[in-house]
């Protein structure tokens, strides 16, 4: 249980977990939504994996992440409790709508391979 709350102890952790309870990733996608560096998200995803907490899928060239079942299950009240969280902190709230808007948009994982720059511009401009 120890191990569990200091993986989760960490914000971007618990960020891509965020994310994660959505919807299943590719690190690409990760790395534009929480505007970190290829390497920290892999990192990062590296712990979670070797913890339990989420699992990979090959899809053609692409790993996707998502929850692992098995966590889920072993440990549905402490997930249950970080959910609830993620519904009332505003951050949390603010990630879920930029996958939201991102998964909504004409973009892909190929996207953002070839011109992230581009993507994260066009998502997230002002329409003030």
């Amino acid at each position: 249980m120890e191990d569990i709350l200091k993986i989760l102890g960490d914000e971007n952790r618990l960020k891509i977990v965020r994310l994660l309870s959505v919807e299943k990733l590719c690190v690409c996608e990760l790395e534009m939504l929480l505007e970190l560096t290829q390497s920290n998200v892999s990192r990062h995803l590296g712990k979670l994996k070797r913890a339990g907490v989420i699992t990979s899928i090959k899809d053609a060239q692409w790993i996707h992440y998502q929850m692992d079942s098995d966590f889920l299950s072993n440990h549905k009240l402490l997930y249950d409790y970080v959910l609830k969280q993620f519904e009332e902190k505003r951050e949390y709230i603010d990630l879920k709508d930029r996958l939201t808007k991102y998964k909504g948009s004409k973009f892909d994982c190929t996207d953002i391979r070839s011109d992230i720059e581009t993507v994260k511009k066009d998502l997230y401009k002002c329409n003030c």
